[in-house]
C-alpha cells in the first residue's frame, strides 16, 4: 500500500470516528455552554502584502444577510455534495494577517487533498502548509434531518477535535459558516466563506467581527487552484 493509500485509510478511519462522536459532543457543549475558539496556523512571515482583498458581490449580498439577522440560528437547506466541489488534489495561496490588529499580509503556498464519502454528506480536507511545519484535517458532515453542514477541525500536532463544530451552509452560491467565540474576554464573531467556486478554483476567507457581525475584518484568504 502507498504511503498516500495509507494517509487516506487514517484520515477516513478518523472521519468515521469524528462522524460517530459528532451528536455526542455537539449535545455535550450545548448543555454545558461550552465554546471553544478555533485555531489557526502561526509560523514566521514569509512575503508580505498590503493589498486589499475585495469580497464578489455575491458574497457580500450573503454575508449582509446573516449580518442583518437578530438570530444566530438560521435555517439551512443543506443537500448531500454540497462539498464535492472541494474532492481532489489542490495547491493553495495563502495570505493571512498573523497578528490581530496588523494591515501586513503574509503570503505563502501550500496544498491539500480532499475526499467526499457517505454518498455526498461529508467532506474530508487534508491541508498541508510545509513552509509553516503546519497540516491539518477539515470535516464537514451534513445533518440531513436539519439540512446544516457542521465543520470540525483538528491539528495534526495535537490530533484533538477542536469544538464546537462551526455551523452553516450554503445560499447563492457561496458557503456561509459563523460561530460566536470569547476572544481576550471580548464575545466575537468568526466566520469562515466559501465562494469563486467552480471547476477548477474556490476561495476560503476567514474573518472576524466584534461589532455582532455589523461589519467584518479579513484575517486569512485561502485561493485554491485545482491540480487534479
Amino acid at each position: 500500500m502507498s504511503t498516500h493509500q495509507s494517509q487516506r485509510r487514517i484520515l477516513l478511519q478518523t472521519a468515521a470516528g469524528l462522524a460517530a462522536s459528532q451528536l455526542a459532543l455537539s449535545s455535550a457543549s450545548a448543555a454545558a455552554g461550552v465554546v471553544t475558539p478555533g485555531t489557526v496556523a502561526s509560523g514566521a512571515n514569509v512575503v508580505a502584502s498590503n493589498a486589499a482583498i475585495p469580497n464578489t458581490a455575491s458574497a457580500a449580498n450573503a454575508v449582509n444577510a446573516i449580518a442583518a439577522s437578530k438570530s444566530p440560528a438560521r435555517n439551512w437547506n443543506g443537500k448531500p455534495g454540497e462539498f464535492d466541489f472541494l474532492s481532489g488534489e489542490w495547491k493553495i495561496s495563502h495570505r493571512r494577517i498573523d497578528k490581530p490588529g496588523s494591515k501586513e499580509w503574509s503570503v505563502f503556498e501550500g496544498e491539500a487533498t480532499c475526499w467526499s464519502i457517505l454518498g455526498g454528506i461529508g467532506s474530508i480536507e487534508e491541508l498541508r502548509i510545509p513552509v509553516r511545519n503546519f497540516s491539518g484535517m477539515g470535516l464537514r458532515l451534513l445533518d440531513v434531518e436539519k439540512k446544516e453542514w457542521s465543520d470540525f477541525w483538528v491539528n495534526a500536532k495535537s490530533g484533538v477535535l477542536v469544538p464546537p463544530a462551526v455551523i452553516g451552509g450554503f445560499e447563492n452560491g457561496v458557503g456561509l459558516f459563523i460561530s460566536d467565540e470569547p476572544d481576550g474576554g471580548q464575545a466575537i464573531k468568526v466566520r469562515g466563506m466559501w465562494d469563486n467556486i467552480t471547476a477548477k478554483t474556490c476561495r476560503w476567507q476567514h474573518a472576524v467581527s466584534r461589532d455582532g457581525g455589523l461589519t467584518w475584518e479579513d484575517n486569512w484568504i485561502m485561493d485554491w487552484k485545482r491540480v487534479r
